[in-house]
């Protein structure tokens, strides 16, 4: 079957019949994001910083999460902004390259957290299969992260609709039914008698001391919480747009909850000294039902269960992200930033060869996470990774910032379906929240966690620094291709200066549609 020469697709299939094929309908997309965001894979870190775990998920979730949500919701919904997402939204408050700088963090800073969270499943499956080698030996471990990695990256070639479908069945069986039924269980655990090993109280709830090497301690939060601008270049797909803000906020409460439940659970059941990042949230359950009379074998009947269970909500997450930033890579490609060959689909519309990208640098972060730790099973690999994510996706998420804020204070007259905030002044605080946490974040970063080893800290510390430089500048040397690349793919530079304008075009004037944006929400 003949390929077109840009875009790879099939002959025999109509733009209208690949839109069919990949539109989704609200719970498909609402699935798929949520997918993306509520990470039962965190609940363990959170549970470290016992009653402060509170303290720190309504610090990220509500002045960082919800900003982060609406600005998206925001720019996703402008003329035009729809396509692309935070590589459009950039591109067009900022220039091309801060542009082109922040789709690649968004699309490289999840090559460093879905190695997070396979950790998280091979830790899950060694428990419910009684195979500790696959957790404990790094090359078992990095064999099974090649072997998820691989399959899913295969399985996601039928296009977005097929993703929506495992999203939403992963995320019902992996992540909803385990939580629920951890809350009915700790509900019942402390109904009858048994007390909690922390005390939660308004002087235990905020931290002791606000040095970085406590603050750190913020940074799994907000990772936990990141994820939902990488769905809005999905928005184009929906069958109806105007969903997008609504799912955000019913997402920005949920996640909320859910990760207050998981991680106290956690925190008010295990000492801490025996909480493992990758395998913890399935001890929990273990211990509560244990706690609760059950014998061995139903406590390890329980944690195999529930090990499975999440390791297929993890399966999901990963579906999601393996398609979600390769979309806005793909705007980019065809605007000359990436090589020819990155422009390229497969007949359902699949941007097969971002993938194998994709899949590739993951292969090449795992490796170095999975061994560059000593080769251990230690928190060392997992908080490494976990940071690295955090520190990359920051960079993004405050270019973001900027360039709402720009779009606040010089294209207020641009029309758009929804409005972050009720007024002018409201949005920018908005804005501001955001950039100023995600700074925060992004510093405490480098800081090592609490309770390290001196040598743990540096490994940490030396892993970041090393792979974050390397990282960082691999935008601006690829940008420095960009005249070749534009000219391979047909692309003209000159042109792309009128589409911005085009961009920024003013309409109908933003607060006018603040009625609607106000009655939506």
């Amino acid at each position: 079957m003949k390929n077109d020469e840009t875009t790879g697709s099939s002959d025999a299939t109509s733009s209208d019949e690949l839109k069919a094929r990949n539109q989704l309908t609200g719970p498909q997309f609402f699935s798929m994001t949520i997918s993306m965001v509520l990470t039962a894979y965190g609940f363990a870190a959170f549970a470290l910083n016992g009653a402060v775990a509170i303290f720190f998920l309504f610090i990220a979730g509500i002045l960082w999460f919800v900003p982060v949500t609406r600005t998206a919701g925001e720019m996703a919904s402008i003329d035009g902004w729809e396509r692309g997402g935070v590589f459009t939204w950039t591109k067009a408050t900022l220039g091309d390259l801060p542009g082109w700088a922040s789709i690649f963090y968004q699309w490289i800073h999840i090559t460093v957290g879905i190695n997070t969270m396979m950790y998280f499943a091979i830790g899950c499956l060694s428990i419910s299969v009684g195979f500790p080698f696959m957790n404990d030996n790094p090359v078992m471990r990095f064999f099974f992260q090649m072997l998820i990695l691989w399959s899913l990256i295969v399985i996601q070639q039928r296009g977005t609709k097929t993703t929506g479908k495992i999203a939403q069945w992963c995320f019902l069986l992996g992540v909803a039914l385990p939580t629920i039924f951890l809350l009915l269980v700790f509900i019942i655990y402390l109904a009858k008698g048994n007390k909690m090993l922390i005390t939660i109280n308004w002087h235990t709830i905020f931290p002791k001391n606000y040095q970085f090497a406590t603050l750190v301690g913020l940074v799994p939060f907000v990772l936990a919480f990141a994820g939902a601008d990488g769905s809005a270049t999905h928005v184009k797909d929906l069958k109806n747009p105007r969903v997008y803000p609504k799912a955000m906020m019913l997402l920005a409460i949920i996640a909320i909850a859910t990760d207050i439940i998981g991680s106290l659970s956690i925190a008010g059941t295990i000492p801490v000294d025996k909480i493992q990042l990758s395998t913890g949230v399935v001890y929990a359950y273990g211990y509560i039902v244990a706690k609760l009379g059950f014998s061995a074998a139903m406590v390890q009947v329980t944690q195999t269960i529930l090990g499975v269970l999440f390791a297929i909500g993890i399966l999901g997450i990963i579906s999601g992200w393996v398609v979600g930033p390769n979309a806005g890579m793909h705007e980019a490609a065809l605007q000359g930033y990436m090589p020819k060959i990155f422009t390229k689909t497969n007949r359902w519309g699949i941007e097969t060869n971002l993938m194998i990208l994709q899949g590739i640098v993951v292969s090449l972060m795992g490796a170095y996470l999975t061994f560059g730790a000593g080769g251990t099973s230690s928190n060392v690999s997992f908080r490494t990774a976990m940071g690295l994510t955090v520190a990359i996706y920051m960079v993004m998420y405050m270019t973001m910032f900027v360039g709402y804020l720009v779009l606040q204070f010089k294209h207020n007259d641009i029309h758009r379906v929804f409005l972050a905030g009720r007024t002018h002044i409201m949005r920018i605080l908005i804005g501001i929240s955001g950039f100023l946490l995600s700074l925060l974040s992004f510093i405490v970063t480098f800081f090592a966690p609490t309770g390290y080893t001196v040598a743990q800290g540096h490994t940490y510390t030396k892993m970041l620094l090393v792979a974050f430089t390397i990282v960082l500048v691999i935008p601006f040397i690829m940008y420095a291709f960009r005249k070749k690349w534009a000219k391979e793919v047909g692309f003209s530079i000159e042109d792309a200066k009128e589409d911005r304008k085009r961009l920024l075009a003013p309409g109908k004037p933003s607060d006018d549609d603040a009625k609607v944006a106000t009655e939506e929400d």
